[in-house]
């Protein structure tokens, strides 16, 4: 067998990729882009995959989370930040409830394209290609705007290098601070309708004092101030993925440089198109997105062909199938992966099997769904005797009104103050947070109900 390079997936069928027409601009930013300096780093990735490891026996917990389209326009510090923050604050709910590592990967850093359901959309009798996220062209709906321009990922690497020197800045530089991220999410317990979360707040705020009169202060011990942060965004830009492709001299290995994990989309799964044949050729942690329509054939040709060493950590499942759908389809997988002995990270993606037009016209994602599918994500695992490795959502910091429901009550009417997305709803801090406190007693349950079996 011919071994691997990062060209190969130029001769596989590719979808929803945008044809350039302009091929001598095209050719002309890959050259740019293949001298840039790398994004991330091998040990980096290889890093990352341990504590996915980790995660998928059980010692660890994934939280992934993060937009679900970067935007030029509404990119800043504070932004960032925001997004950065209400993680933290999360993860830090998460370790509460399962009494392990949280591994904190964000959507960040490199998610600017987004596949579609149709390559064109017509107004008023006027046809033009869809939007595909900022790295491809733009969303006003204009001739101009809509075609397909490479020089867009040169800025895309430009905000994401900016965006990752801001993350690694606050991740090791203080931010972190488990102290500070308690009293951030005690605010949010102190309003009169996230009151049930104002128990657990108090129990971490106990554990924190009790560290703290062990002598394991914010001052004295370094993991009380950092935390290990990663990126991850979906690799549906080949070309983009391709530049920033580059052998690791450690090992020799190629590494997708462009984020520590790249996922392949419920969308461009094919086993022998091109996105699945790029994938299996990098070090990095692979995602590979699992909808309804997911065969078990195809299962198992895709762990082969993402996975052929079967390496733990290297292969992450993201179960996305809307609330009333997971019990049927989870289960036959699981079992597909059970029979073939696979080692792979199973996580719950709750927010894009769950997504609705509301009676205003807005495309949303009610809070209610969302929180029923996590709880038959553990249901089904409990059941199987599996173990349910991570959730992913998509979120931000920001007080959007995008998504309807949680403690703040969002409703239809409500859904034009703040809606923001350029795609696709996103939760937003407050419910990002209910979510975690909501997913740690599902944690919680889950472990005591092992530890009993174990007993």
């Amino acid at each position: 067998m011919a071994e691997w390079t990062k060209s190969d997936w130029r001769d596989k069928p590719r979808i929803q990729m945008p044809d350039y027409t302009d091929q001598d601009a095209l050719h002309a930013v890959e050259a740019r882009l293949s001298q840039f300096p790398l994004l991330v780093f091998a040990g980096e990735a290889r890093k990352l995959k341990a504590q996915l490891g980790a995660a998928s026996r059980g010692d660890a917990f994934l939280l992934q989370g993060g937009d679900c389209a970067e935007a030029f326009d509404q990119f800043s510090a504070d932004a960032i930040r925001d997004t950065f923050r209400v993680m933290l604050q999360m993860a830090m709910v998460l370790t509460y409830g399962a009494k392990v590592p949280v591994v904190k990967v964000g959507r960040m850093a490199g998610q600017f394209a987004k596949p579609r359901s149709a390559p064109t959309e017509t107004v008023n009798g006027v046809e033009l290609p869809s939007y595909r996220g900022d790295i491809i062209n733009e969303l006003p709906f204009s001739e101009a705007a809509r075609s397909p321009d490479p020089a867009k990922m040169l800025q895309a690497y430009t905000q994401s290098a900016a965006t990752l020197n801001l993350l690694r800045a606050f991740s090791k530089g203080g931010y972190a601070d488990m102290n500070k991220v308690h009293s951030w999410t005690l605010g949010f317990t102190e309003g009169e309708k996230a009151a049930r979360y104002r128990e657990m707040a108090g129990r971490i705020g106990d554990a924190l004092d009790f560290m703290r009169a062990a002598g394991l202060d914010s001052a004295s011990t370094e993991a009380m101030q950092t935390v290990d942060f990663y990126t991850s965004h979906e690799s549906l830009l080949l070309e983009y993925e391709e530049a920033l492709t580059r052998i690791d001299s450690t090992s020799g290995n190629w590494l997708a440089g462009s984020g520590h994990m790249i996922w392949i989309g419920d969308r461009t799964r094919q086993p022998d198109g091109a996105h699945v044949n790029f994938a299996s050729g990098v070090l990095n942690p692979i995602g590979l997105k699992c909808g309804p329509s997911m065969t078990a054939d195809d299962l198992k040709t895709l762990m082969t062909k993402l996975n052929p060493k079967n390496e733990a950590g290297r292969l992450t499942l993201i179960a996305r199938f809307g609330a009333g759908n997971v019990q049927e389809h989870l289960t036959r997988l699981i079992r597909v992966v059970q029979a073939e002995g696979a080692n792979v990270l199973w996580v719950c993606d709750p927010m894009h099997g769950n997504t609705i037009k509301s009676e205003s016209g807005y495309k949303t994602r009610p809070f209610d769904a969302v929180l029923r599918e996590v709880r038959e994500f553990f249901a089904v695992h409990k059941a199987e005797g599996t173990i349910p490795g991570g959730v992913h959502f998509e979120m931000t910091g920001q007080d959007v009104t995008e998504c309807i429901g949680g403690v703040q009550a969002v409703t239809d009417e409500n859904l034009s103050d703040r809606y923001h997305t350029a795609c696709d709803p996103r939760l937003n801090a407050s419910q990002s947070l209910e979510l975690a406190f909501l997913v740690a007693e599902e944690l919680s349950t889950f472990r005591q109900d092992l530890r009993a079996k174990a007993g």
